[in-house]
């Protein structure tokens, strides 16, 4: 069997092994065991494509398959990858495995929040292995449905009302994304031969000119709303507040990473021409976006919406670098995906943990929490480290590459937006710096916070774990920009 198809046969067979489970324990070891199978075979997947790079195989993608699913419009299970997908993969793997010692005292219903989570991540793992672009869609769909379920039975505040605006706002996006899918599937080829796959319409080249300045527009919209694109963010930070702790990880580690990555894929690829001419829009939205959400982190209160405002700030970085359209920002935007992904999902987790015991998120409500849980505290001044941009760690290298790529430009736009995109620098030290100050230090805001006790195990397992990939791609950068840049090679 092809070695990508289990991404998508582990999660399946993992709900299968939830049924007949009658106890914590059991769902525990269900839970665990498939994200460590997740995570062998994303590790063997790298050491698979480095030996296939290393022994000369210079396809632009590896390890494919294909099978017709619907021959009448020819659709088919088409997938395959390149260095960039493979990193997806294993962003994927480490945010699940993590979350799911996060979520280790998960109540109530613990099976039928895991059976949800894992079909969330089904389709995570099929949109960044599929080569066809309906398949893509459909994989989309499948992360995106249970959202409002976790959500809405499993989250906190006002959980109803935002799992049904995140769900509303993009499953709109989505029906952008359909339309332009469609638009691109039926002028994908000059001899009524249409194909939903990637490769073959890049191949084909066929898209006419005016075509692509209505499909181009439609497509990045559609992914940009999951990418938390202004003015269509207002769901992320609602629904990042009211999510529960492995909701919150793998929607701002992963889920929004699919935003970018078919923005990238599928936009950007498929419609160069349009993308060179209408960019200057998305770029004027996505500077928005990057200085709009440290702003506005800036003037929240609860650790939930600064960390999510802060999501919208990098994730509109990611899209902002994409626009610039040349191999380093390029660059830069794979690798902030990775660093926010990773950084995020350690905030949310922190974030959760500390919840639990203080049962707020106020943050005038805290105080003196580095005498009283030391690690989870030295654990939260990393990640906001991390956040803005700490040499030595992994925001720095992402966000370095993406501006200076971003300075290549020579004309006045590019470089007044590219500006605007470096001062979110300064405005998010002020709210990161603000909130360990207040939350860490200073005195005691509760006497009842004295009673409280530190990280457990699981606890340690899920923070050490994201800490020592942030640190790891700040001190070994290079073997992942070289992963990304020999993807890029390809696009034309």
């Amino acid at each position: 069997m092809n070695i990508l198809s289990l991404f998508v046969l582990v999660p399946v067979l993992m709900l299968l092994a939830f049924i007949p489970c009658r106890n914590i324990k059991q769902i525990r070891t269900v839970a665990v065991i498939g994200a460590a199978i997740e995570i062998v075979l994303a590790v063997a997947l790298l050491f698979m494509f480095y030996a296939e790079r290393s022994a000369g195989n210079t396809a632009e993608m590896l390890f494919t398959y294909d099978k017709v699913w619907f021959a009448a419009l020819n659709i088919h299970y088409a997938i395959g990858v390149d260095g960039i997908s493979v990193l997806m993969l294993l962003l994927t793997a480490v945010i699940i495995f993590t979350g799911t010692f996060a979520s280790w005292n998960m109540n109530p219903l613990p099976k039928d929040f895991f059976m949800w989570l894992t079909l969330l991540s089904v389709g995570v793992y099929g949109f960044f292995i599929s080569l066809d672009m309906f398949t893509m869609f459909f994989f989309y769909e499948i992360a995106l449905i249970p959202m409002y379920l976790l959500i809405g039975l499993w989250g906190t505040g006002r959980k109803e009302y935002s799992a049904m605006k995140l769900t509303l706002m993009l499953m709109g996006g989505s029906a952008f994304l359909a339309v332009g899918i469609f638009g691109i599937y039926f002028n994908s080829s000059t001899t009524g031969d249409y194909t939903f796959n990637i490769l073959e319409v890049a191949a084909n080249n066929a898209i006419p000119v005016a075509t692509q300045y209505w499909i181009f527009p439609l497509t990045f919209l559609g992914f940009g709303v999951l990418g938390a694109l202004f003015p269509f963010h207002t769901w992320s930070p609602d629904g990042h507040a009211s999510a529960p702790t492995a909701v919150s990880m793998l929607h701002a580690g992963v889920l929004m990473k699919l935003g970018g990555y078919g923005c990238f894929r599928i936009a950007m690829r498929l419609m160069p021409e349009a993308a060179h001419e209408l960019s200057w829009i998305f770029i004027i939205l996505t500077g928005i976006s990057v200085i709009y959400g440290a702003l506005g982190a800036i003037s929240q209160t609860d650790l939930k919406y600064i960390n999510a405002y802060s999501s919208v700030s990098h994730c509109g970085l990611v899209l902002f670098a994409i626009l610039m359209m040349n191999q380093t920002a390029m660059t830069g935007a794979v690798m902030q995906m990775l660093s926010h992904g990773l950084m995020t999902a350690l905030f949310f987790a922190l974030i959760g943990m500390i919840y639990g015991r203080t049962h707020t998120r106020d943050i005038r409500q805290m105080g003196g929490l580095m005498k009283i849980m030391p690690f989870l505290s030295v654990c939260y001044v990393i990640a906001g480290m991390a956040s803005l941009g700490l040499p030595g760690l992994s925001g720095f290298v992402a966000e370095m590459t993406i501006f200076v790529g971003s300075f290549q430009h020579s004309d006045l736009f590019h470089r007044i937006f590219t500006i605007v995109a470096v001062s979110s620098i300064v405005a998010t030290a002020v709210y990161i710096l603000k909130v360990v100050g207040k939350i860490l230090y200073g005195p005691v805001q509760d006497p009842h916070h004295l009673e409280l006790t530190d990280a457990v195990w699981h606890e340690k397992v899920a923070t050490v774990g994201l800490i020592v990939c942030v640190a790891g791609m700040g001190l070994f950068p290079s073997w992942i920009s070289d992963l990304i840049s020999a993807s890029l090679a390809y696009i034309k």
